[in-house]
This record gives C-alpha cells, sequence and structure tokens, in this order.
C-alpha cells in the first residue's frame, strides 16, 4: 500500500513509516514533520480504519494495531479504542461524507440597510 502524490510521484513525509510515508506534498498546510506525537497517532490511525474500511474489513481496535504495527509504528494504545468506537457510533461511511465537504456557499444577497431598520434617510 502506497499513497501517491501529484503527478503520481511518491513524496516520503518526515516520521511516517515507510508503508504509510508517501503522501501528496500539498495533503495539508503543515508537513508531517511538523505533526506532534498525538497528531501522527491520529493519523496513523485515521489511514489504518480507511484500509480496513476500503478492504470490507471491520474496523477494530486490534485490526487497527495490526495494521500500525505492520508498518513498523507504533501509536499509544488508547488511539486505535476511540477510533474504532467513534467509527462504529457514527458509522465510517458518515465520517466519511464529514470530511469531504468542499467549501460553504456563498453568502446570500444583502438586504438594504434601510430595511434592515438601519440608516434613516
Amino acid at each position: 500500500f502506497w499513497l501517491k502524490g501529484v503527478k503520481g510521484r511518491r513524496r516520503r513525509c518526515c516520521g511516517l513509516p515507510a508503508q504509510l510515508a508517501y503522501l501528496p506534498s500539498a495533503m495539508a498546510n503543515v508537513s508531517a514533520a511538523q505533526l506532534s506525537k498525538e497528531q501522527k497517532d491520529e493519523l496513523l490511525c485515521t489511514y489504518a480504519a480507511l484500509i480496513l474500511h476500503d478492504d470490507g474489513a471491520e474496523v477494530t481496535p486490534q485490526a487497527m494495531t495490526n495494521l500500525i504495527k505492520a508498518t513498523g509504528a507504533t501509536v499509544e494504545s488508547y488511539w486505535p479504542m476511540l477510533m474504532a468506537k467513534m467509527i462504529n457510533n457514527i458509522g465510517m461511511d458518515a465520517l466519511i461524507k464529514m470530511g469531504s465537504g468542499g467549501g460553504g456557499g456563498g453568502g446570500g444577497g444583502g438586504g438594504s440597510a434601510q430595511a434592515a431598520g438601519g440608516f434613516d434617510a
């Protein structure tokens, strides 16, 4: 499993195991090297959950931990439990839809200041 970056080129991100380290260079405004240990743990669990879901496997704490360990990485033991509980309560499809929303629509047209009760003529 490898993630490809922009135009199919693989990019290595610092601090993540080789199997999860090739991320698009424009994935976020912050490089992986700038992430805290907690943020890296959350990212590893997120990828593990997405991989399991994509494969049609049940997303369990043990399955996530096994997948993360197979990459040579480790995470604090509470992360897989929290993620699996959230996924089982909300549902992976619903979580994916929540995170895939684009920017909000444009603001509505404003009424006149006089109609809004402001600015006396």
